[in-house]
C-alpha cells in the first residue's frame, strides 16, 4: 500500500497510476535542514545510523557534496527505507538507446554557431511518450565527466512514468513545465508541478513523472559539479526576488507492495542505463537533512525595476544561480521576466540592444515576451550565444517609439519568459539545428531595423 504522512493509504486507479490527494502537505524554506515521517517514530532520535532502526528500516544516506566540504556549504540527507535502493540487478546498457539525450559537449557529437537562433513550439508526440523519452538536448557545455558544465533539454511527453524511476547521476535538474502539470514523486515525498512552477531534482535522487492532464511540455536546465543556490542581494537589502519561505519541500510519503520488474534508468555520463528491483523505490518511510527536491511557484517571485530612467539588467531577476569558482560568475543563471509594472521616464523600455559575453537561451511559458511583437511562442525557444548581437524585433521598437515620451507608467500583464544564462560558450546539437522547429528566417525581424540618424537635429525623431 502507499502511505502519507498521516498515516492514511492512498488508492490505486486502473491505469496503475497514483491518485493524488487536492492538497499535498509541504515543508518550507531554501537550505533548511529538513526531517519528516509518514509513520510515527520512524525516525531514530539521536543518532543517524543506530544497529536497528525503528520497525526494521535501513539507514541510507544521500550525499550531494564531498564529505569535507564547508559546513555551510553541505549537503547531504539520511533515509530510513523498508529497502535499500542498494537491492537491484546490475545495470545494462538501455535498448534501444536514448541518441538524443547529451553530458559531454565537443566538436564531434555537435556544432557552434554565432548566429540568432530560434524554434517553435514543438507537437506532442503520436505514440505513447513518456518524460525519460520525450526529453531531448537542446544545447551544452562543459562535461558530467569532468564535474564541470550544463545540459539544456527540452520535453514533450503524453504518458506517466509507470513501473519505472528516473535517476540523474551527472547533475541537478531544474525543470520548468511549459503546459500541462507533473506529478513528480521522489524518495522524500511528492511534489506537484504546475504551468509557471518549478522544480529542482538534485542530483541522485530517483524520481517518477506522472502525467494528470495528459500531454505535457516543457524545458529542464542541467548543472554539472554544483547546485543551484539563491542568489546574494547585494544593496536590494535583505528582502525581495525570491523568498526562501516560499519555496517548497515534500513530506514523507512511501509505498510498500511488490513491483515485479521496477526499472531503474539511471542516466550516468549522459548514456542511460536500467536496472530491476523488486520493489518501488519510493519507500522512505522518514528522512532528515537537507539535500532535497523542492519547488517554488514563479508568481511569488518579487521582481526590482527601474523607478527613474533606463534599463535594469537583466540580472535584477534571478531566482536561482548555479555559481562558479569566480565571484559573481555563473555556471548558470535561471532569470525571469514575469508581469511587472514599467514606469521609467525618458527611457526605451523593452530590453536594449546587446552583446552579452554570457550565452543566453530563453523559453517563453506563457503570454508574450516583451521584446518580441511575434514569433516566439509559449514552448518555443531562442539561443544568443555568447557575443551574438540580438534585442528587440523592428515592431517592438517602433511601438516603444511611437508610444513616445508622455506613455506613463504601463504593466506587463499576463506574461512569464525565462532565461537559462551561462559563463560557457554553449554547443548546439545536430538535431536542433536540423530540426523542422527551427525558425530560419529568425534574423528577418531585425533587418528592417533603418537608420534616424541625422546630423540636423540631435533629436533624430523630430
Amino acid at each position: 500500500m502507499s502511505h502519507s504522512e498521516d498515516g492514511g493509504c492512498v488508492a490505486i486507479t486502473k491505469t496503475g497510476s497514483l491518485e493524488w490527494p487536492e492538497d499535498l502537505e509541504y515543508m518550507t524554506g531554501f537550505g533548511n535542514s529538513f526531517s519528516s515521517e509518514a509513520l510515527a517514530g520512524a525516525l531514530p532520535e539521536g543518532q543517524n545510523n543506530p544497529l536497528f532502526c525503528p520497525f526494521g528500516l535501513y539507514a541510507e544516506q544521500i550525499s550531494g557534496t564531498a564529505f569535507t566540504s564547508p559546513r555551510r556549504l553541505n549537503q547531504r540527507s539520511w533515509f530510513y527505507r523498508i529497502r535499500p535502493s542498494v537491492t537491484h540487478e546490475p545495470f545494462q546498457a538501455r535498448k534501444p538507446r536514448h541518441d538524443k539525450i547529451l553530458s559531454e559537449f565537443n566538436q564531434d557529437n555537435c556544432s557552434f554557431t554565432p548566429n540568432q537562433l530560434r524554434w517553435r513550439p514543438v507537437d506532442f508526440p503520436e505514440s505513447p511518450t513518456d518524460f525519460i523519452d520525450g526529453m531531448y538536448t537542446m544545447c551544452g557545455a562543459g562535461s558530467s565527466f569532468l564535474r564541470h558544465g550544463f545540459a539544456i533539454h527540452m520535453y514533450a511527453a503524453n504518458k506517466s512514468m509507470e513501473g519505472c524511476a528516473f535517476c540523474n547521476a551527472d547533475g541537478d535538474f531544474l525543470l520548468v513545465p511549459q503546459t500541462g502539470r507533473l506529478w513528480i514523486t521522489t524518495e522524500c515525498g511528492r511534489l506537484q508541478v504546475s504551468p509557471g512552477e518549478i522544480v529542482v531534482v538534485p542530483q541522485g535522487f530517483r524520481f517518477s513523472v506522472g502525467l494528470p492532464d495528459g500531454p505535457s511540455r516543457g524545458y529542464v536546465a542541467e548543472v554539472f559539479g554544483t547546485h543551484f543556490q539563491l542568489p546574494d542581494l547585494g544593496p536590494i537589502g535583505a528582502n525581495g526576488l525570491a523568498s526562501p519561505r516560499d519555496f517548497y519541500v515534500p513530506t514523507a510519503w512511501y509505498e510498500d507492495e511488490a513491483h515485479i520488474g521496477y526499472t531503474i534508468v539511471q542516466k550516468f555520463g549522459g548514456d542511460l542505463f536500467t536496472a530491476k528491483q523488486d520493489f518501488s523505490p519510493f519507500n522512505v518511510v522518514a528522512w532528515h537533512g537537507n539535500y532535497v527536491p523542492y519547488k517554488y511557484d514563479l508568481s511569488k517571485f518579487c521582481p526590482f525595476n527601474t523607478v527613474l530612467f533606463d534599463h535594469g539588467d537583466p540580472s535584477i531577476n534571478t531566482v536561482l544561480t548555479a555559481p562558479t569558482d569566480k565571484p559573481g560568475v555563473a555556471l548558470l543563471d535561471f532569470v525571469i521576466f514575469p508581469s511587472r509594472w514599467v514606469a521609467a521616464e525618458h527611457t526605451f523600455c523593452p530590453p536594449y540592444y546587446h552583446r552579452n559575453c554570457m550565452s543566453e537561451f530563453m523559453g517563453l511559458i506563457n503570454g508574450r515576451y516583451e521584446a518580441k511583437a511575434e514569433g516566439f511562442l509559449p514552448g518555443g525557444a531562442t539561443i544568443h550565444a555568447c557575443m551574438t548581437p540580438h534585442g528587440p524585433d523592428n515592431t517592438t521598437y517602433e511601438k516603444a517609439i511611437e508610444r513616445g515620451e508622455d506613455a506613463g507608467p504601463y504593466k506587463i500583464k499576463d506574461a512569464l519568459a525565462f532565461m537559462f544564462e551561462s559563463s560557457l560558450l554553449p554547443h548546439i546539437c545536430t538535431w536542433s539545428l536540423e530540426s523542422p522547429y527551427r525558425d530560419a528566417d529568425y534574423y528577418q525581424c531585425w533587418i528592417g531595423l533603418k537608420s534616424h540618424f541625422s546630423t540636423e537635429n540631435g533629436d533624430c525623431r523630430q
